[in-house]
């Protein structure tokens, strides 16, 4: 029987039509919606009164919990720069779950979060899926590794240029990474039983097409050294920040390459940030590629996910595909769309209630739900979020 009923909603399914009725919950899963839902006697029901429900967004790309805010570098965990391969490395070993920015993300109605290694060396490590609440990291884990982060451009030049190391130009970066798979790809033709290296086995999921690789990039020729090794080596690629993505806009939708672009409310405070606009995540879009919105948190705040969804749509976005863009078209690129990333019978119930249309800058989230269960709710009367708590405490 269902143990939940969220009545007289304006329910948004995101891959359906909006309609005015209810969404039931059974067992962390939705079980029905629709306009006319019978509702089993003895199920708690939540009554919306005319409330916006949307799934949980989702934001895929983040430092949440490895680089808490307020505090100094000293206690970043997002770079091991100690060397330019460093694909075995986990951000699952660095995230605290404790970080506030979590209690952050809830209030902008975010429930998933892709946690990725800093963009310090040109192979960076491995990225974690996961929930927005929990106090033991493994159970918040929806999948792991999501992918393995990489990066050209000016950040690896800069960290290892200072050191007189390679890589200290955008030859040197590519030449990681194609040193790396090749060393890979020879890997993988030896006969087993192969001594294990966490290194290149890493590399091999790639090359195996398990994991995508996560590829950070800004100006349209970092983005088209991205484009050339993935054809060069054969692995699913995923273009994070595209700054100047929407210059190469057709190939990459001819190859059908998804784009995380942002953050978008940063200054042009380097080089590579030159073409950075509003209106980039249109043009994108209307040249036919999927795009999602993320915050790089925290360089923008996580809360702030959906405020440059709206700026979008202000500078040209459509306003459906913005909402795509944070919640089924994310699911899709971190592998979890039959999980999350729209309301649909089966889908796990990772729902927030908004006072009103969540792009409108007044609206704000209300409840917010993960597996059914209720992990925020907004105190009219305080006028502060409410968490549920993370830890058990004894009696």
């Amino acid at each position: 029987m269902p143990n939940l009923a969220i009545i007289n909603a304006h329910v948004v399914p995101v891959t359906a039509p909006a309609f005015d009725g209810t969404v039931l919950v059974n067992e962390g899963r939705i079980g029905a919606l629709g306009p006319d839902v019978p509702i089993p006697e003895g199920t708690e029901t939540i009554d919306a009164a005319g409330s916006w429900l949307l799934p949980g967004f989702i934001d895929a790309h983040v430092h949440l919990g490895m680089h808490p805010e307020g505090e100094d570098g000293s206690t970043s965990d997002v770079n091991e720069m100690t060397d330019p391969n460093m694909a075995a490395v986990r951000a699952i070993d660095a995230i605290d779950p404790f970080d506030p920015g979590f209690d952050d993300a809830l209030a902008g109605g975010i429930t998933t979060v892709n946690v990725n290694p800093g963009s310090g060396n040109p192979i960076g490590g491995q990225a974690a899926a996961i929930h927005t609440h929990g106090r033991y990291i493994d159970e918040m884990v929806l999948r792991a590794p999501s992918g393995i982060k990489s990066a050209l451009g000016e950040n690896p030049k800069r960290i290892y240029g200072a050191q007189k190391k390679t890589p200290s130009t955008r030859l040197g970066n590519a030449l990681v990474i194609r040193e790396a798979f090749i060393a890979a790809r020879n890997y993988l033709a030896q006969e087993d039983p192969k001594p294990y290296d966490a290194k290149l086995e890493a590399l091999a999921s790639v090359l195996r097409r398990e994991i995508p690789w996560r590829q950070h990039c800004h100006r349209a020729d970092d983005v088209a050294t991205a484009l050339r090794l993935a054809e060069e080596f054969g692995y699913d690629l995923v273009l994070d920040h595209g700054t100047e993505a929407h210059v190469l806009g057709d190939l990459i939708a001819e190859r059908n390459i998804p784009v995380l672009i942002g953050p978008l409310f940063t200054t042009k405070s380097k080089v590579e940030l030159r073409g950075r606009s509003l209106a980039n995540p249109g043009r994108l879009a209307n040249a036919g590629v999927q795009i999602s919105i993320i915050t790089d948190h925290p360089v923008i705040p996580i809360n702030f996910l959906v405020h440059q969804c709206t700026l979008a749509v202000k500078e040209g976005l459509d306003r459906e595909t913005a909402l795509r863009s944070i919640t089924i078209n994310p699911a899709r690129v971190l592998g979890l769309a039959e999980r999350i990333g729209s309301l649909e019978a089966g889908k796990d119930a990772d729902l927030v209630l908004w006072s009103g249309d969540p792009l409108d800058v007044m609206s704000r989230a209300l409840r917010v739900w993960i597996g059914g269960a209720q992990v925020m709710e907004y105190d009219h009367a305080q006028r502060r979020v409410n968490v549920a708590p993370r830890k058990v405490v004894p009696e």
